[in-house]
């Protein structure tokens, strides 16, 4: 049996994302979906139960909905090779991850639902974290 792939030629499976990018791109996906969630439960208990959608509550939002603008970017260069687009995954879920747990230490600073929902993000960004960490010591073949 004659061998399809000549030599050299890279194998299908090399030019697939590392898996702890493949897991990191999901992870971002699921953390915009968490994002603009908490925006649109924020626009209803603006109406509906203004006591629970603090300003707050706003700012915090709005700051992390612009953070999953720019962790989308840093995913897809990072998915492409871009070592800088990994090590901006690892600086922004760890930030990410320190200021959400801080966040959601400070005393009646935010309703008890956005505590846990800071809670989630945390988690997300340690997860985050982790997976960037993996893949910055195997990182994609790529640019710089």
């Amino acid at each position: 049996m004659v061998n399809s792939v000549e030599a050299g030629q890279p194998q299908p499976s090399a030019l697939l994302a590392p898996a702890p990018l493949t897991k990191a791109k999901r992870l971002v996906g699921a953390y915009v979906a968490v994002t603009f969630g908490t925006l649109a439960a924020l626009a209803v208990m603006t109406v509906a139960a203004p006591s629970l959608a603090t300003s707050e509550a706003w700012g915090h939002s709005v700051i992390v909905a612009v953070f999953a603008v720019v962790l989308v970017l840093r995913t897809r260069a990072a998915l492409k090779g871009s070592r800088t687009g990994i090590r901006a995954l690892t600086v922004i879920g760890g930030v990410l991850l320190v200021v959400n747990l801080l966040e959601a230490a400070l005393p009646g600073v935010f309703p008890a639902w956005m505590r846990v929902e800071m809670l989630v993000i945390a988690a997300m960004m340690l997860t985050l974290a982790i997976l960037s960490v993996q893949a910055r010591r195997n990182p994609p073949a790529g640019r710089r």
